[in-house]
């Protein structure tokens, strides 16, 4: 018979309540099991002392007796100091970008760049000096005299 400690849920809709039971790992959720060990109620705050309630010389003796914890109340167990905590391993290069995605950004980073810095030396070069319309209008002015006469 294989045994494992996990939760049992109780409470009303959207209220829950678990109980942390000792159970066969045939028997269904929320139904028949061995021995009851524990409370946990995730409305109260996560500092309250109430949230979690563990009898411990009773979750050690199962633990003896080769019972498994779920994943859940393996974290419950590891901080009361029972267990150890679980190591999480690394993650793999999934969640990275590919290879061709990294060039991608690197290519639109470098022309932002240069953008920026086009745009600088626009700033930066001196603004040219307006034209004098005056002396162009003289020439435009004795065109017309000469057309007068």
């Amino acid at each position: 018979m294989s045994i494992k400690i996990r939760l049992s849920r109780g409470g009303a809709k959207k209220r829950p309540y678990y109980r942390i039971v000792v159970a066969d790992t045939r028997s269904p959720r929320d139904g028949r099991y061995i021995e009851r060990v524990g409370t946990y109620n995730p409305m109260l705050a996560k500092d309250d002392a109430a949230r979690v309630t563990l009898v411990e010389d009773r979750i050690k003796h199962w633990l003896s007796e080769g019972a498994k914890p779920s994943d859940r109340v393996h974290r419950f167990l590891a901080g009361a100091g029972i267990m150890e905590a679980r190591v999480i391993p690394t993650q793999t290069k999934k969640d990275k970008p590919k290879q061709r995605t990294l060039e991608r950004l690197k290519e639109r980073e470098e022309k932002a760049k240069a953008k920026l810095e086009a745009a600088a030396e626009a700033a930066a070069a001196p603004a040219p000096a307006p034209a004098e319309e005056a002396p162009a209008e003289a020439p435009a002015a004795e065109e017309a005299a000469e057309e007068k006469s």
